[in-house]
């Protein structure tokens, strides 16, 4: 198993921070997850949706992610065409070690803030970005004397790259998510505003007045997931940020649609590898 992946099974970093850059056509990263690490994505080409939360992201190359520990997310990936990124997994703490008080972990904190983990960087940014990762691409095989110091200054140097993006980002307007089938962003947002009520599969379709079957076939080939795990996810997710924010584990369960707490229960720990009270 690469080590990417083998991070994003265990969720912990034993690193102040580790660096990658991979080119492949990748089968999908494992079901909803998080890390007790900060993780930023750039994405360099191909095709993926990143789900973070309760929102969709569709990058575009050089588009920045930033996703905060403890923030439950998944990547759906194109297979179809070489998706190239840049990943950087970041101990939350060593950038107060490392600084000379500046918060190089900002960026990461004003995303979870302000709900705008996107970052497009305009064409001045993405040149100083792409120069750095080219730096710390041959950094990273670099060996000798003080190769460690010269890839923690290039690690820094993104940082602050980043994180002067993010002082401006809120100038732009959001970065759009995928294009769906107005019907089925129809029955999308239906759903995302009625978690705690029933939601049946012949209940959406009359909603939208398709068939049951065409409507179960569309939203399939529009979200590449069916219905049923559509809402499962979804209520998994919001139950996770009620938690989160203090609310008691059995009423997050009932508040996101649950109608007994052991199915929640262990649907919680099937997609989160946890007990929900852990996720406090």
């Amino acid at each position: 198993m690469d080590r990417e992946r083998s991070y994003s099974r265990e969720g912990y970093l034993t690193e102040n921070y580790h660096y990658f850059h991979l080119k492949d056509t990748a089968g999908q990263e494992r079901d909803f997850h998080f890390h007790d690490f900060d993780k930023l994505v750039i994405l360099l080409s191909g095709r993926v949706d990143y789900l973070v939360e309760r929102s969709t992201y569709a990058l575009k190359p050089w588009d920045i992610l930033l996703i905060g520990h403890h923030v439950i997310h998944k990547a759906l990936i194109d297979q179809s065409q070489p998706y190239e990124r840049v990943i950087l997994y970041l101990d939350r703490k060593y950038p107060e070690r490392a600084g000379d008080g500046t918060n190089l972990a900002e960026c990461f904190e004003r995303a979870d803030r302000q709900g705008r983990p996107l970052l497009v960087p305009d064409q001045e940014s993405r040149q100083v970005i792409a120069g750095v990762l080219k730096a710390l691409d041959i950094a990273a095989a670099d060996d000798q004397f003080g190769a460690q110091a010269l890839r923690d200054t290039l690690v820094t140097q993104l940082l602050i790259a980043v994180n002067r993006l993010s002082l401006t980002a809120g100038e732009a307007a959001e970065p759009a998510g995928p294009q769906y089938d107005p019907k089925i962003a129809q029955a999308l947002s239906y759903i995302n505003e009625n978690l705690s009520q029933p939601l049946t599969v012949e209940d959406l379709a009359e909603r939208i007045y398709l068939s049951k079957y065409h409507f179960m076939r569309l939203f399939k080939a529009q979200t590449g997931t069916s219905v049923h795990a559509y809402v499962r996810q979804r209520r998994l997710l919001y139950a996770a940020q009620l938690i989160r924010r203090g609310v008691n584990a059995n009423k997050a369960a009932a508040d996101s649609g649950f109608e007994d707490y052991s199915t929640f229960f262990r649907a919680f720990r099937e997609s989160f590898g946890i007990n929900p009270g852990q996720l406090k």
